[in-house]
């Protein structure tokens, strides 16, 4: 993985100095070489922060093809690209490293725009093509890399986070529609917290050339219709297509010239990741596991029993509140979005942890809970709208059952309370999936505690609105199961912008770590997005044919165990840690003033009241504290202004 930077001037205006600062902003990202490019006519400038990985002598970039036509960054991983290499080769190209970042490069050369079909990985690339004039610039299917762009004083500039586009001359502004919208994690696939700048949407690429610019999409996966006859199968055909699919996910992303660790926790999902990659390997594998000091939020001694089922090397990294303090600050700077909850600081010391003790590669489990509806809400919507032929009573009592043993996530993941008004998602979908009703939740406490100002600007946008605009609601949700609804919904917009962001690439890229995401890889989302929704939840079972999949190399506790959401304990619960004084000094202190579309009094009197809350309302409230501590820190370090 590496940091890119693009600067595209049709009028050959292109700076040095400015491709230089927008580069040397990403140097976390790719410490271990810096290189730049520059058109001779000016209207182009190509920069690039590399963090070795595969070809460790001669993979700098940017990379020219054979005749210097065409120049290409990429920041990424590009598996089975030896394969790749020798197709090209017999077609006559000829490589100049030995890099998987390369193929891309040729596969443009004879496909076009095509080339992003052949691409298995992730990945965010620009490429100069000289003979057309032409920018093209690409995402990832799901959106694992990031990839934002602005257009400035009639240049368009890309990079891998908008803190290089700031270096480089964007403005810093914030937008109050963005924030908005990621109150209730509703952003639209192409927007950001920042007025002007956008990202590349999840499977899109971007062109820009003499004829102007435009998005398109080259990837999307879609969820069978209910009406539809589905394949005959049976339980066991689609837990051992599964295994062979994930397993072959798991390999690929094993490839690589430096060691090769991974993120263990008690989960399901890195359980199984580590359990796959453990057969291929003839070495133990390191495993770097958080340990939180509340045994609610602990997972440590059931990932301490999988690395020993694994054959692993157990590395319990402690965390404690104190540190998640002393941390925050860094951690939302490099995320360049709003927290929920100070899981994402966690993750930003555990990256730390892996950087300190020699690796540059991970293999993590994010990712499975979207695609196998690993939440509880999706549980819950499981039981509201897809529970023909239950008796109502026994659907009554599960409902209490799962909220009952999901307290962690009320208000977070789990309805609580008073909702803002949903009608645009009720009006399209004809229901509300639980985790939009969630958020809604969560719009209606920011709300109050905007200020007079924001109230008038922000009066009368609907939640959801834009997001339901820029998706293909009609082609890709109508006549799906509800569950399979939510889903698309969930990785469509809280999937990347927030848990590949704040519990993905931003946090492991702080420290100069590559995560690598195997229930990603696109193989393994076409081939889940097939399934019955009966294989994703079986009755208040989640994630079904993951576990019968993967049920070889499991313990039988992470087996048989109920799914608990990756989060660090609540600020708000003792009033002696370090990260809730945190919360009170800036909220009541200055730090407020950098967040200026709140009223400070509002926020004062939801302080004075917390200690008065019961333990449930405080962490209901915790989220809120999060999200308003995040942005006076993005507003500070960042340099934003209203």
């Amino acid at each position: 993985m590496c940091g890119i930077v693009a600067i595209y001037d049709p009028n050959g205006r292109v700076q040095p100095d400015n491709l230089a600062r927008g580069t040397a902003r990403l140097h976390h990202r790719g410490p271990d070489a810096r290189g730049q490019w520059i058109a001779p006519h000016g209207r182009v400038g190509l920069g690039h922060a590399r963090l070795s990985i595969i070809d460790l002598v001669t993979g700098d970039q940017p990379i020219a093809n054979e005749d210097g036509q065409r120049h290409i960054i990429v920041n990424g991983e590009l598996y089975d690209f030896a394969r790749i290499r020798r197709e090209l080769e017999l077609g006559g190209h000829r490589f100049r490293t030995a890099s998987d970042s390369e193929i891309a490069l040729h596969l443009y050369e004879d496909l076009g725009p095509g080339c992003l079909q052949r691409l298995r990985g992730e990945y965010a690339l620009v490429l100069w093509d000289e003979a057309r004039q032409q920018l093209f610039a690409a995402r990832d299917r799901l959106g694992i890399k990031p990839l934002f762009f602005a257009w400035h004083q009639g240049a368009l500039y890309l990079a891998s986070e908008v803190k290089a586009l700031f270096a480089a001359g964007v403005p810093a502004r914030w937008s109050r529609q963005g924030l908005f919208d990621a109150a209730v994690m509703g952003m639209p696939p192409a927007a950001t917290l920042f007025e002007g700048v956008s990202q590349v949407p999840p499977g899109h690429y971007l062109l820009a050339g003499p004829g102007g610019t435009q998005l398109c999409r080259y990837w999307d996966f879609s969820y069978p219709e209910t009406e539809g006859l589905a394949p005959v199968r049976t339980d066991a055909d689609w837990a051992e297509e599964l295994h062979a699919t994930l397993d072959e996910a798991v390999r690929l992303r094993l490839r690589a010239d430096v060691p090769v660790g991974c993120y263990l926790s008690g989960g399901l999902d890195s359980c199984s990741v580590i359990g796959l990659a453990a057969r291929h390997l003839s070495t133990p594998i390191r495993a770097f596991t958080l340990a939180f000091e509340q045994a609610a939020y602990d997972e440590a001694p059931i990932a301490r029993e999988m690395a020993a089922r694994a054959n692993a090397e157990f590395y319990p990294i402690p965390i404690r509140q104190a540190d998640l303090a002393e941390h925050f600050a860094d951690a939302a700077w490099n995320a360049e979005t709003l927290f929920i909850n100070a899981h994402g600081v966690a993750k930003y010391v555990l990256s730390r942890a892996v950087r300190d003790a020699g690796y540059k590669v991970v293999l993590t489990g994010e990712g499975s809970d979207e695609i196998l509806a690993g939440y509880p809400h999706f549980r819950r919507d499981m039981l509201l709208y897809d529970n023909a032929g239950q008796d109502p009573e026994a659907v009554r009592t599960l409902l209490a059952e799962l909220e009952q043993s999901n307290a962690v996530s009320r208000g977070l993941l789990l309805p609580d309370g008073d909702s803002a008004p949903l009608d645009v998602v009720r009006g399209a979908l004809g229901f509300v999936p639980s985790w939009m009703e969630a958020a809604g939740g969560r719009l209606y406490k920011m709300q109050a505690l905007w200020s007079d100002d924001t109230q008038a600007t922000l009066n009368g946008r609907a939640a959801y609105g834009e997001m339901f605009e820029a998706l293909p609601i009609r082609d890709r949700l109508t006549g799906r199961a509800p569950v399979n609804q939510a889903l698309y919904l969930w990785a469509k917009t809280v999937l990347p912008n927030y848990i590949l962001t704040v519990l993905g690439d931003r946090m492991e890229m702080a420290h100069s770590v590559e995560g690598r995401v195997p229930f990603l890889d696109h193989e393994v989302v076409e081939l889940i997005s097939r399934m019955p929704v009966h294989l994703k939840i079986r009755g208040m079972t989640e994630k079904f044919v993951l576990r019968e999949a993967a049920r070889p190399v499991l313990t039988d506790t992470v087996y048989r165990r109920q799914k608990h959401p990756f989060l660090s304990p609540p600020a708000t619960l003792n009033p002696h840690d370090r990260l809730h004084q945190m919360v009170h000094d800036t909220l009541r202190g200055s730090g407020l003033d950098y967040l200026p579309f709140v009223d400070r009094g509002k926020v004062v009197g939801m302080l004075d009241r917390l200690g008065g809350l019961e333990p449930g309302d405080q962490v209901s409230i915790d989220q809120i504290l999060m999200i308003l501590l995040s942005g006076c820190v993005l507003g500070e370090r960042l340099g934003l202004a209203a």
